[in-house]
């Protein structure tokens, strides 16, 4: 089996006791993490059991939380009739219009404000305050302002997505190693080369950090704002079957938020991965 550090060619140099130190060192790599994923499975399964047992055993109310055969029932019949999609659709395509105008605006203002003097001094005061705001506690003001409509929840969701995008930005800009930016000037290249060659990828990793956590929010302010004034989204439709004591239901639009939040969170990374492969 080629090893994960080397590729077949480079084995293929080595010497018979380099080769094997090398497969061991792959197998062990593999194992370690098929170890984790094993025991993340197992805490999955533990949790999976305790939902469906502890409403048979009377431990919990059956009725207020179902056995978790029945919330997947329930889930199976609203996605095999369309219905959940219909709420799904609503739902991720507010959250990627936000996430997406978060990102655009808060990445090249966050790159200036660590990069340039001047622009941090006039920008950070206002930008503390409102960074010390809850989203949630502007969401009457948004729907005041914007309506009850697509407007609204779009821009709370951008408001909650830009702040850990942009800070992330700024410390990742300005926290470069000094060395990187004395090799730049060394090769004689100018200060937009230098930011673009050297201090925007080697901050990639920090802004990706703040750019998961925006993820995450993205979806969870929104089915808060869906709560108020929507009449389609996984929000709305987690209020409705609550209001209507459909509980399985319920349980099946809150499991369906869960996936789709693993959803985003694991496809960053992925991305992350795409663009940080500098640092393997």
């Amino acid at each position: 089996m080629p090893s994960t550090l080397l590729d077949e060619r480079t084995e293929a140099e080595l010497n018979p006791r380099q080769r094997q130190a090398a497969r061991a060192i792959g197998v062990s790599t593999y194992a370690t993490k098929a170890g984790r994923v094993g025991r993340g499975l197992l805490g999955i399964a533990i949790l999976a059991l305790v939902w469906e047992f502890f409403p048979r055993l009377g431990v919990v109310d059956p009725y207020f939380l179902p056995p978790l055969h029945t919330v997947l029932q329930a889930w199976w019949d609203l996605a095999s009739g369309g219905e959940l999609w219909v709420h799904v659709k609503a739902s991720l395509s507010r959250s990627v219009v936000g996430f997406g105008l978060a990102t655009v605006v808060a990445i090249p203002l966050g790159a200036a404000i660590a990069w340039y003097r001047p622009i941090r001094e006039i920008l950070t005061p206002p930008l503390e305050m409102f960074r010390n705001t809850a989203a949630l506690a502007l969401l009457p003001a948004f729907t005041l302002i914007l309506g009850i409509g697509e407007t609204s929840k779009i821009a709370i969701v951008t408001y909650a997505c830009f702040f850990p995008i942009l800070l992330s930005t700024v410390s990742g800009v300005a926290t470069v190693d000094p060395q990187l930016l004395r090799s730049a000037k060394v090769l004689g290249l100018s200060p937009v080369a230098t930011f673009r060659k050297v201090v925007f990828p080697a901050a990639v990793p920090t802004i990706f950090t703040g750019i998961r956590i925006s993820g995450a929010a993205a979806i969870l302010v929104l089915i808060a704002a869906e709560l108020v004034g929507a009449t389609e989204g996984l929000g709305f439709l987690i209020n409705y079957t609550q209001m209507n004591f459909l509980i399985p239901q319920m349980y099946a639009a809150i499991l369906t938020t869960t996936l789709l939040g693993l959803t985003v969170n694991y496809g960053l990374v992925a991305v992350e991965r795409r663009f940080s492969r500098w640092r393997t």
